[in-house]
């Protein structure tokens, strides 16, 4: 909504400068977004007549002229405008004067004629890009006159921003009693009597579609002059808020649609066979706009049409075939109220969008249709002349305005700010809405022009708008703090991801909405947990694991020529109906998952190269869970390879799983080499024994080499997890450190290979103790695994 503050101070004029006024319509939900002036500064520019003009003795193109300035003496002025004359009148810039662009008139001679100051175009005063001719002024303009104060040119124009709940805005009648509301001071409207009726023609008007027009008013006016000139504080009026002059008949609908919010319409009368119909169109209907442009019609979309063809797009714009021209001489005016769920959209359908559109399908004052028609008429017989008819009108269900109740309680309440009932009262009187009282509430019924109000919260809001939101105090946030415990058995998140970076890996952060198919491949769910609101379409639905975020980072590497990934991530996971949770339905536990791709050292001469495999990723984990020893069992995951996968079992419990990923996902995400991921609970990771005191033996430790033969199948971890529960007293340590099958042990069979360490923290180990103490291991592994010692 462009206006100009010399028009809005006309209705209501308070007592604050023009940056105080666009400060407070900001604070007040009316963003002011821009804000020129008029014409930039010049001065020493009169209004001045021509009295004389002839030509010069030495210039073909040039005329000498007595111009008289007001002064009481008639200067002489060269000047090369091609339609000077005498008796019009003119802007002057005397010597002295300042114009645009630092051009500085002085007295001066022009082909040896002397030339007492410049006349000027609206170009060299900065109004307009027209530099045809003079600039004509009125014939009523004083000379002598300030141009700057007799054209207005201090004024100054600014743009609103408007939310669409703020449609009452749209004109200068809306902004007034906004800026009185908000200022206090009284707001005047123009006054006028209805038109007098000279005639008897009218026309029918049908609702045939009564729920998209409740409302229509129409009248003839007869006997109007479509060639009178638009009164210059009229033109004035519309051209700075944006809207072109065309004619005075189409000038006054607009300048009333600028004053009041309501869209007018015009029609030739000639042009209008029988009644007027508001009806929807019919399918495939056809109409050519006065934009020029034909429109193939849809069923919902609301026309105005006589007996035998549409004759304008409902609220947004009239058909060429019944425009007013300039020949027009009998007019019908159009003021109706349109819902706005019948006009919004329609216009943006067809590509393009007009002023009554943008207006009505935010809402127009349906209070007021009866009044700017009124208005239109008067203006029309004052400027265009003729005589108006009887009112024509239709009439079905306006919108209701219920009643909504306000409780200062729960005003204080949503805004942090006591009010007593006295203030409330106060605020809602200077919006001029009409309340009654319920004991301590208010019982309010918002005005037709005011369809953003309809529950207790709008009210609110309109309060703090009178009240000022800078005028909110600012108490700042008073808490008690306390150190919280942070206990020796478990570390710290920060801790995990140091661990983590200081192995080489990277960590990343994805987003926790994914694409389905993720979910599928990498954990095989079949029925996520979906968005109802996704940002994108590919991201529709919330993780269950992190492997495919971190798949996408590799992916999104590789096309960026890095060979070497290695990354990690801790976030949260989301999963179903698992009872017992704080959120019934769903919980969402924190998940560690790392990745390692490509080389498994970084590119040296001191190491061969190779890819990182399961035993790589294998010994990170062990490393990022000690000195806890989880155990490691086969096991299938949708995600990972069948043969090279287990799951992570730490103090008995399944904590997560480490795996080569599935030759299937490597060739669907186009992975050249295979990926080998692990995907922890958080909290299993965090967890830390602390530490015990050990006393570190002074005495030589004995070791001696434990070779078996057992059966191919047999897992080791069964092994090496019995001999630590089987162990005596004096064995510290038990490795493992060869395994073989092929010459000299029999098919189905392999050989493993321990070393063992034995120590004690007293004395010296005699060979017999440590003989029993292996005795005792290879006596348990024969019971237990059938184990053969290899000789």
């Amino acid at each position: 909504m462009k206006f100009s503050e010399s028009w809005l101070r006309s209705f209501v004029n308070p007592t604050v400068s023009g940056d105080e006024l666009s400060q407070l319509l900001t604070m007040a939900g009316l963003e002011v977004e821009e804000e020129e002036s008029v014409a930039p500064p010049f001065d020493h520019v009169v209004v001045a007549q021509v009295i004389e003009v002839n030509k010069h003795p030495d210039a073909d193109r040039l005329n000498v002229c007595r111009v008289d300035i007001g002064s009481g003496e008639a200067q002489q002025i060269v000047c090369g405008a091609p339609n000077v004359s005498p008796g019009m009148k003119v802007p002057c810039a005397l010597p002295g004067a300042n114009l645009p662009g630092d051009f500085k008139i002085k007295l001066a001679k022009v082909r040896g004629i002397e030339s007492s100051g410049m006349l000027c175009s609206a170009k060299e005063l900065g109004l307009t890009a027209d530099a045809s001719g003079l600039l004509v002024l009125p014939d009523a303009a004083s000379v002598g006159t300030d141009v700057r104060s007799y054209l207005d040119l201090d004024d100054r124009l600014r743009t609103l921003k408007l939310t669409p709940n703020r449609a009452d805005c749209l004109s200068l009648a809306g902004l007034a009693r906004e800026v009185a509301a908000l200022t206090g001071s009284p707001a005047t409207f123009p006054e006028f009597a209805e038109a007098q009726v000279g005639i008897s023609t009218n026309r029918a008007i049908i609702l045939d579609a009564p729920e998209a027009c409740p409302l229509y008013y129409g009248r003839v006016i007869a006997g109007v002059n479509p060639r009178a000139a638009t009164p210059d504080w009229m033109k004035r009026c519309i051209e700075r808020s944006g809207i072109r002059s065309i004619s005075a008949l189409v000038d006054i609908t607009n300048y009333v649609m600028l004053e009041l919010g309501q869209p007018l319409h015009a029609f030739d009368n000639a042009r209008l066979e029988g009644a007027i119909h508001a009806r929807l169109a019919r399918a495939g209907e056809k109409i050519l706009l006065l934009n020029e442009q034909t429109l193939e019609l849809q069923d919902d979309v609301l026309l105005i049409a006589d007996d035998k063809h549409p004759v304008a797009m409902a609220g947004i714009m009239g058909g060429a075939d019944s425009g007013i021209t300039l020949d027009t001489t009998e007019m019908f005016l159009e003021s109706a109220f349109f819902a706005p769920k019948a006009i919004a959209g329609r216009a943006r359908r067809y590509g393009f969008v007009s002023d009554a559109s943008h207006r009505f399908e935010r809402g127009v004052d349906f209070g007021g249709t009866r009044h700017a028609l009124e208005r239109a008429t008067r203006l029309i017989l004052e400027i265009c002349g003729g005589q108006a008819g009887p009112l024509c009108e239709a009439e079905a269900a306006l919108p209701q305005r219920p009643a909504v109740r306000l409780r200062p309680s729960r005003v204080s309440k949503v805004l942090g700010v006591s009010f007593s009932a006295e203030q409330i009262g106060e605020h809602i009187a200077r919006l001029d809405f009409v309340f009654t009282r319920e004991g301590d509430d208010f019982i309010v019924t918002p005005p037709s022009y005011r369809f953003d109000i309809e529950i207790e919260e709008d009210l609110i809001e309109e309060i703090i708008r009178l009240h000022g939101y800078d005028n909110i105090p600012a108490p700042p946030p008073r808490a008690t703090l306390s150190m919280l415990p942070q206990t020796e058995n478990a570390r710290p998140l920060s801790r995990v991801r140091q661990i983590l970076a200081d192995r080489g890996f990277q960590e990343v952060i994805n987003y926790a909405f994914v694409e389905e198919a993720w979910e599928s491949d990498f954990a095989a769910n079949r029925a996520p947990i979906r968005l109802a609101n996704p940002i994108a379409s590919q991201m529709s639905v919330m993780r269950s694991t992190l492997i495919g975020g971190l798949i996408a980072n590799v992916v999104t590497n590789l096309k960026r020529k890095q060979s070497r990934v290695r990354i990690f991530e801790t976030g949260r996971c989301f999963y179903r109906d698992t009872p017992g949770v704080p959120v019934e339905g769903f919980h969402q536990p924190w998940k560690l998952a790392g990745l390692a791709y490509g080389s498994a050292f970084p590119e040296q001469w001191g190491v061969a190269e190779r890819d990182a495999d399961f035993f790589d990723l294998k010994g990170e984990v062990e490393l990022l869970l000690a000195p806890e020893v989880a155990r490691f069992e086969k096991a299938n995951h949708p995600a990972l390879h069948p043969g090279r996968s287990a799951r992570v079992i730490l103090a008995g419990k399944d904590i997560g799983f480490v795996g080569e990923l599935h030759p299937q996902w490597l060739q669907k995400y186009d992975l050249p080499l295979a990926a080998v991921v692990f995907e922890l609970e958080l909290d299993a990771v965090k967890q830390s024994r602390l530490p015990k005191y050990a006393e570190v033996s002074r005495q030589p430790p004995a070791v001696r080499d434990l070779a078996i033969v057992v059966d191919q199948k047999l897992e080791l971890e069964r092994l090496l997890g019995g001999m630590a529960a089987n162990r005596p007293a004096i064995v510290q340590d038990i490795r493992l450190f060869d395994v073989y099958a092929g010459k000299g042990i029999a098919p189905g069979e392999k050989s493993l290979a321990f070393r063992i360490v034995m120590q004690d923290t007293q004395k010296t180990l005699q060979d017999a103790e440590v003989d029993a103490a292996v005795q005792q291991l290879v006596t348990y592994l024969q019971q237990a695994f059938a184990a053969q010692l290899r000789v």
